[in-house]
């Protein structure tokens, strides 16, 4: 550990159609940024990757009922989302690690930077050639023009009813009312989400597959060498998706706006690589431009490729909904890229990564939702409350502490604007930030003269040995905590050091103690509670930057 391991943080990228919602930084943006200051205070070596997810069907969808181009959405929404999350303290800056490069750094990067389009047609060609793609004619909604024109409907252009729930409003893939997922062909009363009066019908289009049925020994072997660290409904959701048998599932899309299918011939015009299958290689292409961009172009490899002779941990940041494209989707592209590599192909058994290969994930720590007001958070529904409109008004410290104490982190938790106000009221100020302010406000009655009186130094303090033992014990046991991904409950550790800072405070009463004509004895006393103060005050510094990085910077600075 004297070298640091290397930690590898992925976060979940946010579609650029919209602003980023209080659920999205519970579920997703927040937790990473908490674990990777965290990492790296233990002097491991972190590299934080992610971007705007800028291809697909949510931003074709948005930019057609805006009236604007899709450069022209993703390039707004990126920008607003960037500034959002810096704003909130998220360490997307500095790019490279402020101890040197070999340390890591972070990158926010886009789907749109031509460079991660090159290495994901580069990644497809690869499988391509390897053979575990297959091609196969589906049926696919077709909206029909008066004019006799028409075009192929994605997915998301599609709503009806869900064949698993029944629940009304589903997409043609997936069903937010039961997280299930299937063919679009398999929606009941579909209609056209962009225009719901034209006739809609199903026609036969050819696309690739990706075989992931050849993964299925592979990734249950996976998954049961997991299974001890995995939260129980990451265990449960990739379980079910195992159970099933995993099926070949399509990678590419009757669409323009994306990345172009890098195959010669007219059967690959006007389609695009499925964005589930593109997005999710940004992981690694981040990973890989970072490198270009700040290193010699192979520093990358240092957390991604298998090295016996190093510690390396794989952390995947992402809400419930995304876990099943993370523990069996995309190990099954890292694998089948491990296995073209070595020039295998698809007729040859899948193994799991060995020395030199690319990595897969080891903990998924996949959030619960985030809920307003009983229901789901929804940025198409505007069921939201907006990150950068809560920037405006209130300090991020508030809101990082807020959805830290109530993360859900286990089950659903709501958001409800009384609960805030309280708990930032009755603990955050009442607590932490009483304790700071009575340090400070007693330690400005001290004599500011030369060769006047002096707080004695942490190690003359004799007074306080069993509550820096205790202090001693909530710093292992917010690392424990921290280690486990439970940060409501590191945060809560944190604060009772807080609380006992109050109590020896409130005990030993140093305002009585430091008039002028007290006796020597209470002064003493007074000088040591103060010196005591001033430690707790520096030890909550420490400990509480990963959730709350401007206060505790100023507590620092005090």
């Amino acid at each position: 550990m004297a070298d640091g391991d290397h930690v590898l943080v992925c976060v979940a990228w946010p579609y650029a159609n919209g602003p980023l919602h209080l659920g999205h930084v519970a579920g997703c943006y927040l937790p990473p940024d908490i674990h990777a200051r965290f990492e790296r205070a233990r002097g491991n070596r972190v590299l934080m990757v992610s971007g705007s997810d800028e291809h697909g069907t949510p931003i074709t969808v948005t930019a057609e009922q805006e009236g604007v181009s899709p450069q022209n959405v993703v390039d707004e929404y990126h920008a607003i989302n960037t500034k959002a999350l810096l704003d909130l303290g998220c360490t997307w800056t500095p790019n490279i690690d402020v101890r040197g490069i070999e340390y890591g750094g972070s990158l926010f990067n886009r789907t749109s930077d031509p460079r991660h389009k090159e290495k994901v047609q580069d990644n497809f060609r690869l499988l391509y050639n390897a053979g575990f793609f297959e091609k196969r004619t589906m049926q696919q909604y077709y909206e029909v023009h008066p004019d006799g024109g028409g075009r192929f409907l994605p997915d998301r252009y599609i709503e009806g009813t869900c064949p698993s729930c029944d629940a009304d409003g589903a997409r043609g893939d997936q069903c937010d009312a039961c997280g299930a997922t299937y063919e679009s062909s398999e929606l009941k009363n579909p209609v056209s989400k962009m225009n719901p009066d034209l006739k809609v019908e199903i026609r036969d289009t050819d696309h690739l597959f990706y075989r992931l049925d050849l993964f299925q020994k592979a990734l249950e072997q996976h998954a049961e060498n997991n299974h001890a660290v995995w939260k129980p409904n990451v265990r449960a959701m990739t379980k079910q998706w195992l159970d099933m048998g995993l099926r070949p599932r399509a990678v590419t899309r009757d669409l323009e706006w994306g990345i172009n299918v890098p195959l010669e011939g007219s059967d690959w015009d006007g389609k695009c690589i499925y964005v589930w299958f593109e997005a999710v290689q940004g992981y690694l292409t981040c990973s890989q431009i970072w490198s270009e961009m700040y290193g010699d172009g192979s520093n990358w490899e240092q957390w991604w490729l298998e090295n016996e002779e190093s510690e390396q941990r794989h952390y995947y940041f992402l809400g419930k909904d995304n876990v099943p494209f993370h523990t069996v989707i995309w190990p099954a592209i890292l694998m089948g890229l491990n296995h073209a590599r070595k020039g295998k192909t698809a007729g040859e058994p899948v193994e799991l990564p060995n020395s030199g290969d690319l990595r897969l994930e080891d903990n998924v720590p996949a959030m619960e939702y985030l809920m307003l007001a009983g229901g789901q958070f929804s940025k198409s529904r505007k069921h939201a409350i907006w990150l950068p409109s809560f920037l405006e008004r209130f300090d991020p410290d508030t809101l990082r502490y807020y959805l830290s104490i109530n993360m859900p982190e286990s089950h659903d938790t709501d958001f409800t604007w009384n609960e805030f106000v309280d708990r930032i009221n009755n603990e955050l100020i009442a607590t932490y930030g009483n304790f700071a302010n009575r340090v400070l406000s007693l330690s400005a009655r001290l004599p500011d003269t030369p060769g006047g009186e002096c707080l004695p130094s942490f190690n003359e303090i004799t007074y306080y040995e069993d509550l820096c033992e205790t202090l001693e014990d909530l710093h292992q046991s917010m690392t424990d905590s921290l280690q486990r991904h439970r940060y409501k409950e590191a945060l809560r550790t944190a604060m009772t050091a807080a609380q006992h800072g109050n109590q020896m405070l409130q005990s030993s009463m140093p305002w009585k103690h430091l008039k002028s004509d007290a006796d020597a004895h209470g002064r003493v006393e007074a000088l040591s509670s103060l010196a005591m103060g001033w430690r707790i005050c520096r030890y909550l510094a420490i400990v509480t930057q990963p959730f709350l990085p401007f206060s505790a910077r100023k507590l620092w600075d005090m």
